[in-house]
């Protein structure tokens, strides 16, 4: 029978904003796993007490902010739109279904003038962690560091060459005292140092001067910035820190390592990718008593050439060893922190393995070997265990993951911000965004949020049935037999009873 539905559009009905938002909505699990008021105490200091206008309530920014990462609404201006006919986002924000909504420019002119250069936002991520923790989510037994890249709100073309000073690396001191050390162990004179500055050309973005350069072999050269990430083996975020693009992996590494420790505790073990696997970060992670698990690297020889590998270090008489049992003796320790063992070239002039073993026009062999390249090699050893390699597996079920959440379901594949400081605000927003919908998320399955006793009365129903379909007419058969049916003490059975 065709029916046509009355137009109740106009109908007025009695009803409160929160019999609209579903019991299981995500907004709900997340107002029932953590109490917003202590922005207050973080912002009290912000705000004049009793001079001025009434403020827009903190709570509610910072709400508006979380509603925008946790769904992945790409602009502010896109997210007040959707608050605004949105039924369970005026609920979580505590506004009526007529009340009007903060203009979309309300938090960009509060940053500025309120939370601009200050530690609000690091503030707030903390804390929400602290929240997963005390509940028993997070498990900083084995922590995966990594970075991504998102781009910049910046025209690759539009830029600036110059010429600046060439960053030194962050252990550079502690590396030419170690080389002095190693020089004079082996009779040479400690290194002067150089007062020369290095130099080099960078792009400098026109839009937005925070940014860098991506470039990357097989990605498009883009202005971007880099997410340097830390998180534990559940997917949890327990640290990160923003840089242009061109700061490499590594540069961060020591940071990121500290904020973890700093929030969480010393992990027993890190897995990094390739890019971490240096010298100077396996010395971090081995002087912290930590087991580093890495990956294989494929050796920078060229093809058809004898390996490094083959070539087997004598620790004890700091030499190398040949495949043609010929030795490679000690030369010097260069300011890059590589010694240099060099061979006889008399001997290498008629071996048999000099066409494989080197092209030298002087018949010479030569190996560079890092001071700290033990480091690497116990490393390399320490990834063929089970353990490490089960380590190692699970990155792409953790920081893999959050990197593709953080890009395909939060929003941030790009930004529309500009300046590190904004980023970093973002970065931190959008990650706490991320472990709280995965702590409200897994409270929710655990049992923490409301139980409704009435989903029960369907299971009821099918009991009903069973009982009075089947066990019924089979109790019915047994009595028509002579046999009784009792409950007594099995210590004290009654003659003619089935227990």
């Amino acid at each position: 029978m065709l029916s046509k539905k009355e137009d109740a559009r106009h109908q007025i009905e009695f009803v409160s904003i929160d019999q609209l938002v579903p019991q299981d909505h995500l907004l709900r699990k997340i107002e029932k796993v953590i109490d917003f008021s202590f922005i207050y105490d973080l912002v009290k200091d912000k705000y004049s007490e009793g001079h001025g206008r009434p403020s827009i309530d903190p709570v509610v920014l910072i709400k508006i902010l979380f509603i925008q990462y946790l769904f992945g609404i790409p602009s502010m201006r896109r997210t007040i739109a959707e608050i605004k006919t949105n039924v369970a986002y005026r609920w979580f924000l505590g506004y009526g279904l007529t009340e009007e909504i903060p203009h979309f420019s309300t938090f960009s002119q509060n940053y500025i003038r309120r939370f601009k250069g200050t530690d609000i936002f690091e503030k707030i991520f903390t804390k929400i962690l602290e929240e997963a923790i005390k509940h028993g989510l997070v498990n900083a037994e084995e922590v995966f560091i990594d970075s991504t890249h998102v781009k910049a709100s910046a025209n690759k073309k539009k830029y600036t060459k110059e010429i600046v000073e060439q960053e030194a690396r962050t252990y550079q001191e502690k590396l030419e005292e170690e080389i002095n050390k190693d020089r004079e162990a082996h009779g040479k004179k400690p290194l002067k140092k150089i007062k020369k500055i290095k130099t080099k050309e960078v792009k400098v973005s026109k839009t937005d001067p925070d940014s860098g350069m991506l470039n990357k072999n097989g990605k498009e050269k883009i202005f971007a910035y880099s997410f340097h990430t830390a998180c534990d083996k559940n997917g949890f975020v327990l640290g990160v820190k923003v840089t242009a693009a061109n700061v490499h992996d590594s540069v961060m590494f020591q940071e990121v390592l500290e904020e973890v420790e700093k929030r969480v505790r010393k992990p027993k073990a890190i897995a990094v990718d390739a890019g971490y696997k240096n010298p100077y970060i396996l010395k971090t992670i081995f002087d912290r008593q930590i087991i580093p698990a890495v990956p294989y690297t494929r050796p920078k020889t060229k093809d058809g050439f004898m390996k490094k590998h083959e070539f087997v270090y004598d620790e004890y008489y700091d030499c190398y060893i040949c495949p043609q049992n010929e030795i490679l003796t000690y030369v010097t320790t260069n300011r890059e922190g590589y010694r240099e063992y060099k061979s006889n070239p008399e001997k290498c002039k008629n071996c048999p393995l000099r066409e494989k073993c080197t092209q030298s026009k002087d018949y010479t062999k030569r190996i560079f070997r890092h001071i700290w390249e033990g480091y690497v090699e116990e490393a390399e050893h320490l990834r063929h265990t089970p353990y490490c390699k089960e380590v190692y597996e699970r990155r792409k079920e953790t920081i893999e993951r959050v990197f593709a959440d953080l890009k395909e379901k939060h929003g941030l594949r790009w930004t529309t911000l500009r300046g590190k400081e904004k980023l970093s605000m973002q970065a931190m927003l959008v990650f706490a965004a991320m472990n709280l919908k995965k702590m409200a998320l897994w409270l929710w399955r655990k049992g923490k949020g409301p139980f409704d006793i009435s989903k029960l009365y369907p299971l009821f129903g099918v009991l009903k049935k069973i009982l009075s379909r089947y066990i019924q007419p089979l109790l019915s058969v047994l009595r028509k037999q002579g046999l009784k049916f009792c409950f007594v003490n099995k210590l004290h059975p009654l003659p003619g009873c089935i227990l």
